[in-house]
């Protein structure tokens, strides 16, 4: 006991001792004049940039949270059996959202029916009919030259703008439009009567363990190149700070307090780092109000980080830089008289190397075959085993580098100095290109797995494109060829199918059991109707009954001469109840699939068939094809259709429909990788001036004895060639053995799209090239011989 007692003091000694050698290198950072400024500043602009975007992945979550909360606060469904009845305190509310050029607008028409209307969030109160409240930036487009279309279609006065708590972000596109006699389309889908905002009592969604497999990989993925950045950076300027090292060991200080005094110096300039971090995100949170990525946009209060996600950043972010930089120096010898640096070092080790991507494949491995048919993916296996994979890039890269650059043979001026400068310093150069190869190999991974189970999330539509490309629904008791002719007129329309719907029952629609039997009814010109059946003849009066279809039993049943049919009472309306007898002249007619891909039943009727007390029961469905060489042909149809219908809302066609959630993480992974290859942009062209930097004597000592700079600016651009070229060949490897392990974990058949593996390398080659252009004016600066002189 007396022994440990009268040791304490020693250990208490020896870990204050420690505390003032890193205390030391704080102060060598900022007080040891413009050398150690610039460095401190280059680890610190490094190291901020990797901090910002730590700090926007934080804040994400809250921001996303944020948005869903207020999408779900602003909901206007109806969550009832049936609507309520008006009162004082009930509002019509109209869906009439639209789309101008590619973005989508929420539009939505109201009529308050008492002083107790329900307001939406961010309206203080409702604008009268002919008035609107916008966002503001729809209230910007609004005022835009190229907007005349959109003015023509919302017609309205602009009296006030909506609150931010009214919206999902700052670049949404949202109006409230005021209007009288809403309540005569109450029978319209798009139209709904509500006494207040919201679900009132939200579910839980059910989960897909294959979308939460892709969440958390994105997360991972797109976090890990930024770790990597934030290692790397606190590196700059090693040799440099090496030779002080040594001038440090020259007045006494042993190998241990140099590495100390070494980790102290990065620890400042991590600090440094933090406060510029910190003030990058303040910034970029305010820039992000004004900008819209993808279609996703935010507003700069959504972007408040997690406190304790932050406070593990500013924990974790000085204790890496003094952990990578002892890390660094454990095999450097640093004596009084230099650093034993410039002899050959020992070769690097492969075995361990090979460890990390083995560990990562073997905590993948369990899940193989899982699917979604076996509960959620074990999210800690999940992410230790991609972490240890993108880790093994890095620690493969550098052995990589190594053995390449020692086999590489002679060649010109400028590879020689190349080559040579990549044999003495692999390290520093493989350093460079890890993040590239990390962002490269979990890119590739990612786009495999979302090429795999694309299928899983997107379904045909069997809507026929060259057929038409708009759909537009038409109220009840619009003139049929009217309405028809106006679209026929519309510029950019090249061609109208006008079809004209409802449904027949054997019984009244209003019984207590409702009809037995049903055929649907549908109304147009003969060339519409030939869209749709097969007619051996067509005159304007003909009237047809359909086979070829599940539902032809039901038309046989109802297709009796002098039976009484009886219009769907949804459109007729109850009381209002309108009748049919079938003639005896119905032609029998085969069904074919009509634009939408569907095969039709019941009856077909010419105009001059349909009988006067239907005209004004049937629902029009316009379908139209658009002439694609006429500029903003849909927007003039979109016109039109608000012309016809103010409630109308027109729908482009597509080939396929994705799943929301699938959609939503893709955008998300799109707007993460732009995000974070602006980091690596930024961080690389950091790395790659401190190089040069440090490298100014040499540099100039060259240009001095006669080195031409096209000589020198070539040597500098293979010196990034090779290590990039080793990198995104060792990330291919890596990112399709990940991505074929992610799509056997989805139960996924492994499949390889060569073209996106060859976008994503291609992108980080362009990433790497733009850096070293943008890096050549400073070169040509340093090569000077006066750079030679010094004090």
């Amino acid at each position: 006991m007396n022994v440990r007692r009268g040791n304490r003091p020693r250990e208490r000694s020896r870990a204050w001792g420690r505390a003032q050698d890193l205390v030391l290198g704080v102060r060598f950072a900022f007080a040891g004049g413009r050398e150690g400024w610039v460095r401190a500043v280059l680890t610190a602009v490094g190291v901020g940039l990797g901090v910002a975007l730590l700090l926007l992945s934080t804040a994400l979550p809250n921001a996303m949270s944020v948005r869903h909360e207020r999408e779900e606060a602003r909901l206007d469904y109806s969550f009832l059996a049936e609507d309520p009845p008006k009162g004082d305190n009930t509002l019509l509310i109209a869906n009439t959202n639209t789309t101008f050029r590619g973005k989508d607008v929420r539009g939505r028409t109201v009529e308050p029916e008492g002083p107790r209307a329900p307001l939406a969030p961010g309206v203080d109160a409702w604008p009268a009919k002919g008035e609107m409240l916008v966002s503001p930036a729809l209230r910007k487009l609004l005022a835009s030259d190229g907007a005349k279309l959109l003015r023509e279609r919302l017609p309205y006065r602009i009296t006030g703008t909506i609150g931010e708590s009214g919206l999902i972000g700052s670049q949404e596109l949202v109006y409230f439009a005021g209007a009288s006699g809403l309540a005569a389309h109450m029978d319209d889908a798009n139209m709904i009567r509500l006494t207040s905002f919201g679900n009132p009592n939200p579910t839980p969604q059910e989960s897909d363990p294959v979308l939460a497999l892709l969440n958390l990989v994105v997360i991972v993925m797109l976090l890990m190149p930024v770790a990597v950045f934030v290692a790397a950076a606190v590196r700059f300027g090693g040799e440099r700070r090496d030779r002080r090292l040594a001038a440090l060991r020259l007045v006494g200080a042993d190998g241990g307090m140099a590495r100390r005094v070494a980790a102290g110096e990065a620890m400042a300039g991590a600090l440094l780092g933090l406060v510029l971090g910190t003030g990058f995100f303040l910034i970029g949170r305010q820039v992000a109000g004004s900008m819209e990525v993808m279609g996703i946009s935010v507003w700069p209060s959504y972007l408040n980080p997690s406190p304790l996600l932050a406070a593990l950043v500013a924990v974790a972010v000085p204790a890496a830089a003094v952990l990578v930089t002892l890390f660094a120096l454990r095999s450097v010898v640093i004596e009084p008289l230099g650093v034993v640096r410039a002899a050959k070092p020992a070769r690097r080790r492969l075995w361990w190397r090979l460890l990390l991507p083995v560990a990562g494949l073997a905590m993948l491995f369990p899940m193989i075959g899982q699917g979604r048919s076996n509960g959620d993916f074990n999210q800690y296996l999940v992410t230790g085993g991609v972490l240890l994979l993108l880790i093994g890039v890095t620690a493969l890269l550098p052995w990589l580098v190594e053995r390449c650059v020692a086999r590489l043979g002679p060649g010109g001026v400028a590879w020689q100095l190349a080559v040579r400068r990549l044999q003495l310093s692999s390290g520093t150069a493989a350093r460079m290109v890890n993040g590239i190869a990390v962002a490269v190999a979990a890119a590739i991974a990612l786009q495999m797995l979302f090429a795999g189970v694309d299928d899983q999330y997107t379904k045909s539509t069997s809507q026929d494109l060259s057929r038409a490309q708009m759909q537009v629904g038409v109220p009840k008791g619009a003139p049929l060829e009217a309405t028809a002719r106006k679209f026929t007129e519309t510029r950019g329309v090249r061609h109208v199918t006008a079809l004209w719907e409802g449904y027949f029952g054997d019984s009244s629609w209003n019984s207590e059991n409702g009809p037995s039997h049903l055929a649907q009814l549908t109304v147009g010109d003969c060339a519409a109707l030939r869209e749709v059946a097969k007619l051996p003849s067509c005159a304007d009066g003909d009237l047809f009954a359909l086979d070829g279809t599940d539902y032809s039993a039901d038309t046989t049943q109802l297709n009796k001469p002098g039976k009484k049919l009886y219009l769907d009472a949804s459109s007729a309306g109850a009381g209002k109840e309108a009748t049919w007898t079938v003639p005896a002249d119905v032609v029998a007619a085969h069904s074919v699939k009509d634009p939408t891909g569907s095969l039709r039943d019941g009856f077909l009727m010419t105009p001059a068939a349909l009988p006067k007390n239907l005209e004004s029961e049937v629902t029009g469905e316009l379908y139209l094809s658009l002439d694609a060489s006429v500029p903003d042909a849909d927007e003039y149809a979109r016109n039109t259709a608000a012309a016809v219908n103010p409630l109308a809302d027109p729908t482009p066609w597509t080939a396929t429909t994705t799943s929301g959630k699938f959609d939503s993480i893709r955008t998300g992974l799109l707007v993460g990788a732009i995000c974070v290859l602006a980091l690596i942009g930024a961080s690389l062209l950091v790395s790659q001036l401190e190089q040069l930097r440090d490298r100014r004597k040499l540099l100039s000592a060259l240009v001095a004895f006669g080195t031409r700079r096209r000589t020198l600016s070539l040597s500098v651009l293979w010196q990034t060639a090779i290590p990039i070229a080793l990198g995104l060949l060792l990330a291919s490897a890596v990112g399709l053995t990940l991505g074929t392990v992610l799509l056997k974990m989805t139960g996924t058949p492994v499949g390889v799209d060569w073209v996106s593996v060859l976008s994503m390398t291609g992108s980080g080659a362009a990433v790497v090239l733009l850096v070293t252009l943008l890096s050549l004016p400073p070169l040509i600066r340093l090569m000077r011989p006066d750079g030679l002189r010094t004090e």
